[in-house]
């Protein structure tokens, strides 16, 4: 019963000296909403989940940024990047139906400017937050098979068009360009430690309670 006591009050003590739940979460969402307000995501929704479907994805995929690297490359901004995909938002859907009509399928291609909810996703190295993002998306058919993503702005998109990805330098060097030193941390994991202290304190708890 004493142990048990003592243990109770350690708890306690570790808890007041740790942020709160609500109070890391409520961080957690700030950053998120940070780090989205600097980005585009690219978002390509494929017909269905049929393999010549995904195929036909990626080969649209690829034709979007062969044509659209070499304008957004050179972009600063995410607002002048923005501006660029508006611009060219007609040839890139004729491209797209193109693309699809030279493969044999006669799918309607759609292209939207929204902001869209994403779940956690892994690019690289770096991971970003779930929430919502604003994304240029590329609808074919009708749009219910899986999809492909990357970044548009900062466009990690472009170092390699065919898979769409990036080597960790050259993706930390954009993005380390765009993002503040936390919000660039939290993309690598650097600023998340809440939860392995959280899980730190269960393995010190346990190993008190074996003496």
């Amino acid at each position: 019963m004493k142990k048990l006591s003592t243990v109770i009050i350690i708890i306690l003590s570790i808890l007041l000296l740790l942020p709160g739940n609500s109070d890391a979460k409520g961080k957690d969402e700030e950053i998120q909403k940070d780090i989205a307000s600097k980005i585009i995501r690219f978002h390509v929704i494929a017909n269905s989940d049929s393999e010549e479907d995904q195929n036909l994805k990626e080969k649209v995929r690829d034709e979007i940024l062969k044509f659209i690297s070499p304008k957004l490359n050179e972009s600063k901004s995410k607002d002048e990047s923005r501006k660029l995909l508006e611009e060219y938002d007609d040839e890139i859907k004729n491209i797209a139906l193109n693309k699809i009509k030279e493969e044999g399928y006669s799918y309607n291609v759609s292209t939207t400017f929204e902001n869209t909810m994403f779940p956690v996703k892994q690019y690289g190295d770096l991971v970003f937050p779930e929430g919502e993002y604003e994304a240029y998306r590329v609808v074919i058919g009708s749009g219910e098979g899986k999809n492909w993503w990357c970044v548009m702005f900062p466009p990690l998109c472009f170092v390699d068009v065919t898979v769409g990805e990036v080597e960790k330098e050259k993706s930390d060097e954009m993005m380390e360009g765009y993002l503040s030193k936390e919000e660039f941390g939290y993309l690598v994991g650097e600023e998340k430690c809440d939860i392995e202290i959280r899980f730190k304190i269960v393995d010190l708890i346990r190993d008190f309670l074996k003496k």
